[in-house]
C-alpha cells in the first residue's frame, strides 16, 4: 500500500536493465565486459544510528558535540583463501603463494631409515631457524601417496629425500607450480631455500 507521490515525494523515475556483454559504457561507448568476483569483505555505513543510541559522541572542531558516524569493516579470512585457490590451482590441488603458504617447504623423506630421517629433522630444524614454515611427511606411506598429498596441500616448495639421491649426496627439489624436480646438493639446499623465500 504503497504510494510514491503520496508516501515519499522525493524519488526518481528511471529506465533501468540489467547490465551484460552487449550493453554500452555511458561514457565511452565501448562494449561492457562482465568478469566473476569474491566478495572477500564488506563496508556497511551505519550513520548515527547506534552511536545516538549508545551516547558515543565527539567534539567538533566548532567545540560542539555530535554523535559519531559509524560503519562496520569485514575481511572474511575463509574468503580470502577460498578466493587464491581459486586463483592459484591445477588439477592436482592449491598452489599457495609462497607470501602465505600455511606451510612454505614440504620434507618428504622416502623411507624410514635413519640417514633419512636425521637429514629431514636436520633441514626442518634449520629452515625453521630461517623463519620458513615447514611441514615433516613423515608418515608410514608410500612415495606416490606422499608426493600426491603434497600437491593437495600446496606448499611453495617439496624437498624429497631418497636413498638413491642421498648416495649422490643430492636431495629432490620441486616447486609446486612446477611438473618436473631437479637435483639439489644437499648443503645447498638451506641456502636456496634462504634465497626464493627472501624474493
Amino acid at each position: 500500500h504503497c504510494n510514491p507521490k503520496r508516501d515519499f515525494p522525493k524519488f526518481e523515475v528511471a529506465d533501468i536493465a540489467e547490465a551484460s556483454e552487449v550493453c554500452k559504457c555511458p561514457c565511452c561507448g565501448e562494449l561492457l565486459t562482465e568478469t566473476r568476483g569474491i566478495e572477500m569483505g564488506n563496508i556497511f555505513k551505519l550513520g548515527t544510528k547506534f552511536s545516538e543510541s549508545m551516547g558515543a559522541k565527539f567534539l567538533t572542531a566548532e567545540k560542539t558535540s555530535a554523535p559519531a558516524i559509524m560503519g562496520c569493516y569485514g575481511i572474511g579470512v575463509g574468503r580470502l583463501m577460498a578466493s587464491v585457490v581459486e586463483n592459484s590451482h591445477d588439477d592436482f590441488g592449491p598452489i599457495w603463494p609462497k607470501s602465505i603458504a600455511p606451510f612454505q617447504v614440504e620434507i618428504v623423506p622416502i623411507g624410514k631409515e635413519a640417514e633419512l630421517v636425521e637429514l629431514a629433522e636436520k633441514f626442518e630444524k634449520e629452515l625453521e631457524a630461517a623463519g620458513i614454515d615447514v611441514l615433516v611427511d613423515d608418515r608410514d606411506e608410500r612415495p606416490g601417496v606422499k608426493f600426491k598429498d603434497a600437491d593437495l596441500w600446496g606448499s611453495p616448495v617439496r624437498i624429497a629425500i631418497g636413498k638413491k639421491g642421498l648416495a649422490n649426496g643430492e636431495v629432490e627439489w620441486k616447486f609446486r607450480n612446477e611438473k618436473e624436480f631437479t637435483m639439489v646438493k644437499v648443503e645447498d639446499v638451506v641456502a636456496k631455500a634462504k634465497e626464493y623465500f627472501a624474493e
